[in-house]
């Protein structure tokens, strides 16, 4: 039986740290887009973005999305579905939906006026306790500490924190030791700064001590062989994989697709009729059943086209793609948010990245093969997105 771990009690942080921290930010800092200039706005969409989201996944959606939307009044203007194609790509929906009806509330009772407190942010749809503290202290100079798994990570360094960081207690003793040394002047450039030095040296795997700004102030640095092994957190549960069937229904040249419930997983998009493939059923079978279910039209002759791989951060997805041709004359009549479209048309409708894949192997003939990382806070719907919904947890977000 392999012996207890003797917990290391965590100690207070360096009071050197913060000034090596900012003087290392400031010489260093990356020339990220949304650091061109202080518009309070870019700043927010910025912090959305960054959720669950690396900063060089990030760039591109956002340099794409403030393009379309340079502005406050002109994202509360914009329909959800141009929202949604403008965030295309970028995963967690959820994020574009949210900043789309926070930036409605703000023009409608701010009148355009940004919050400038932690509770005035929090008021906002899909503004938590990590992004209102973030954005307090970037845009509003308030003394708050916003840690994200980042500096999470940083922190439980720095102290030896050798609690679960998933446990909010354990959080709490981080937030308190940087609290102690945050410069109140400038707490937004030491939030920024930290989440730096985490993404880009104090790395999960293979940190760059050598390199660290405040090496000098770091217990795990000093005392463990392997400073990767902190910070600790609950075992991950396995990732479920489920099989789904999705048809491609032509008619005069169109396909049959629907839209996804607009709350939830994927919530909005667009996508082909299918959902999961159940214990015992093959995916042919699974298919004409799908279709049936959904929209209630019998499926003519199916052929197999493609198999589309795709994985989420919390379950993976095989997707075995059928393709038939629904005769002149059985045109089926259409509920809400169902629709016939050219392949042009539905290439200007917001789908999922699975999606996006099935439409290339249309396109080439062959299946499409690699995976993209798009995760989703929410369970999978009855769709090409998944199947019909496997119980999972909720994804974790940015840490608050």
């Amino acid at each position: 039986m392999r012996p207890a771990r003797t917990a290391v009690p965590p100690l207070p942080v360096s009071a050197q740290v913060a000034p090596a921290l900012l003087a290392w930010f400031r010489a260093h800092r990356r020339p990220l887009p949304w650091r061109a200039d202080r518009d309070p706005y870019r700043r927010w969409v910025a912090e959305v973005l960054l959720q669950q989201t690396r900063v060089a996944q990030a760039t591109p959606y956002f340099e794409r999305f403030t393009e379309r939307f340079p502005t406050l009044e002109v994202l509360a203007r914009a329909s959800p579905e141009e929202v949604l194609k403008a965030w295309q790509g970028a995963g967690y929906y959820a994020r574009a939906r949210h900043l789309h009806e926070a930036a409605r509330q703000v023009v409608r009772d701010r009148a355009g006026r940004l919050p400038t407190t932690v509770a005035e942010w929090e008021e906002l749809p899909g503004v938590g306790p990590y992004m209102a503290r973030a954005l307090t202290s970037l845009l509003s100079g308030s003394p708050v500490v916003a840690l994200e798994a980042n500096g999470v990570r940083v922190a439980a360094r720095w102290t030896r924190e050798e609690g679960d960081t998933d446990s909010a207690r354990v959080r709490r003793r981080l937030v308190e030791a940087l609290e102690r040394v945050l410069p109140a002047e400038a707490a937004g450039e030491f939030n920024e700064a930290l989440m730096e030095l985490g993404e880009t040296t104090c790395r999960p795997v293979a940190p760059s001590c050598p390199e660290c700004p405040v090496q000098f102030g770091c217990r795990a640095a000093h005392e463990l062989s392997d400073p990767s092994v902190l910070p600790r957190r609950s075992r991950a549960r396995p990732r479920p994989h489920v099989r789904a069937a999705v048809v491609v229904l032509e008619q005069d040249g169109r396909w049959l697709v629907q839209r996804r419930p607009r709350v939830g997983f994927l919530g909005g998009l667009w996508e082909f009729p299918g959902g999961k493939v159940e214990r015992g059923e093959s995916p042919r079978k699974a298919a004409v059943r799908e279709l049936r279910e959904e929209t209630g039209v019998r499926a003519p002759p199916l052929r197999p086209v493609a198999v589309v791989r795709h994985a989420y951060s919390h379950f993976s997805v095989e997707l075995h793609v059928f393709r038939g041709t629904l005769p002149a004359g059985r045109r089926p009549d259409l509920a809400e948010g169902r629709r016939w479209v050219t392949p042009a048309t539905f290439a200007r409708l917001p789908i999922p990245k699975a999606t996006e894949k099935i439409v290339h192997g249309l396109g080439a003939g062959t299946a499409s093969r690699g995976s993209g990382s798009r995760p989703g806070r929410t369970r999978p719907g009855p769709s090409a997105a998944g199947g019909r919904r496997p119980a999972r947890p909720p994804a974790r977000g940015r840490p608050a």
